[in-house]
C-alpha cells in the first residue's frame, strides 16, 4: 500500500520482485463487506499505471496480459539483477466464490 520502499530496494540494489495483485479495488475487504452489510462502501479506486511506476523510480516493469503469460514474465522478472514490479491483473469475484463455500463449512464463524 506504499512505495516508497521501491526507493530504497533501488538505491541498496536488492533484487526483489514485487507482485501487484490489480482489481482496482480492496477486493477481499469487499468480499466481507457484502457478506455482512449487503454492501460495498469505499473500495474502489484507480491506480496508476504500475509498470510506469516502476519505471519512474528506475526498476523494471513488467506486465501480465494473460495468465499463462504469468510464468515467462516472472523467469524474466527474477532474472534481472535488481529490484522489478509485476502488475498482475486479477478477478476477485472467483475468490468470493471460494470464501462463501468456505463460510457453509465453518456456519459457527459466522457473525
Amino acid at each position: 500500500m506504499n512505495v516508497a520502499e521501491l526507493e530504497t530496494a533501488r538505491r541498496l540494489g536488492h533484487p526483489l520482485v514485487v507482485l501487484v495483485w490489480n482489481d482496482g479495488s480492496y477486493g477481499l475487504i469487499e468480499m466481507h463487506q457484502r457478506r455482512r452489510f449487503d454492501r460495498v462502501m469505499g473500495t474502489r479506486f484507480g491506480n496508476p499505471d504500475f509498470v510506469g511506476l516502476a519505471r519512474s523510480f528506475g526498476l523494471e516493469g513488467f506486465r501480465v496480459r494473460r495468465a499463462g503469460d504469468l510464468p515467462g514474465v516472472l523467469r524474466e522478472a527474477f532474472a534481472c539483477s535488481g529490484p522489478v514490479v509485476v502488475d498482475v491483473p486479477i478477478d476477485y469475484s472467483e475468490n468470493e466464490k471460494l470464501g462463501i463455500d468456505l463460510w457453509k463449512l465453518a456456519p459457527d464463524l459466522l457473525p
